[in-house]
């Protein structure tokens, strides 16, 4: 079930029902909105409908029996590719980007022939990962695509993707999820859970459904209220920042340490929309700042204790007089 996407699923529809389908599909919006998972179900029906049998059902749904859904679900249909980060060759972790070998490889699949239909899928989650070369790689495909092949691109920040990858997709815009439809995903994944701790999730989570997740399996509850009482109280001590350092920073915490340090923006962006002046244009300010240094903290593999402690630093300005 496609949750909350309604006009992004009748558009796709449309297209495929009527054959009239760009060969590249750029889906853009807000992490954990259901952009990757609209991709592989947008995949599966194209292909499942191409290869028959044929079937009826609602949106982007193939049925659970049908042949194709279960090769794609098992990760054998020949005539797919999902391409993601990979895990690393040596030590823990994922790749930082996909990899131009992973694109070149997607080049050797578009010299094959499809074996099920004459129809073929390429998904790309995150298009945004992709190193320098292999953008430019990826370029030349969909510059000449091969015919009956259809490009899902995922991206959480469209803007910064090559210019000529844009304009030869067909975007697609997702948007952040309704309390209703947040209610109806965690309801499906989390069946368990009761109604309270559904609403503390949807609360922290503005309308991404990943985010909410993390928050659920990586317990990042603690974290945030940590870092919004820096923001909202200071920390003339260091010892809230140290906290939270402490935390992120020892063995095992990768995971919470990444996605703090995607909390974090939204977390500040969020405040100052409520602060008066001049602590809103302070916070704006400081919004700014940790916006930069979450962006290359990953990128550059700073130290985490020491990124997160910085991070509390520049909370704990926007209760200041000015910036330090």
């Amino acid at each position: 079930m496609i949750a909350g996407q309604d006009r992004a699923v009748e558009h796709f529809r449309r297209a495929w029902d009527s054959r009239s389908l760009h060969h590249a599909w750029l889906f853009a919006g807000p992490r954990g909105v259901g952009k990757a998972h609209f991709a592989r179900a947008a995949a599966t029906r194209l292909l499942a409908q191409a290869a028959g049998p044929a079937f009826e059902a609602e949106g982007l749904e193939t049925p659970e029996t049908h042949p194709i859904r279960k090769l794609i679900e098992a990760g054998s249909h020949p005539d797919m590719r999902l391409l993601q980060r990979l895990p690393k060759e040596k030590g823990e972790g994922i790749a930082r980007n996909i990899s131009v070998k992973q694109i070149r490889e997607l080049g050797e699949f578009m010299g094959l022939t499809a074996a099920l239909s004459p129809w073929r899928a390429v998904i790309i989650d995150s298009v945004d990962d992709l190193e320098r070369e292999g953008a430019n790689a990826l370029l030349k495909m969909l510059e000449e695509p091969p015919p009956n092949t259809v490009f899902f691109l995922v991206s959480h920040a469209p803007g910064r993707l090559l210019p000529t990858i844009r304009s030869r997709c067909r975007r697609l815009d997702f948007q952040a999820l309704d309390d209703a439809a947040m209610a109806s995903v965690l309801e499906q994944v989390l069946p368990d859970a009761t109604a309270n701790p559904w609403e503390k999730l949807i609360g922290l989570s503005e309308g991404s459904i990943g985010r909410a997740l993390a928050f659920a399996e990586l317990d990042l509850a603690p974290l945030e209220e940590g870092a919004l009482a820096i923001l909202r109280n200071g920390d003339p001590h260091n010892s809230k920042r140290s906290d939270l350092a402490g935390q992120l920073g020892r063995k095992g915490a990768a995971d919470r340490y990444a996605a703090f340090l995607e909390l974090v923006p939204s977390l500040v962006a969020r405040e100052a929309r409520n602060l008066p002046e001049p602590q809103r244009q302070r916070a704006l300010r400081a919004y700014d700042r940790v916006r930069e240094l979450t962006a290359i903290a990953p990128r550059l593999s700073l130290d985490p204790a020491a990124t997160v402690f910085q991070i509390g630093g520049i909370l704990a300005s926007v209760t200041l007089e000015a910036v330090s």
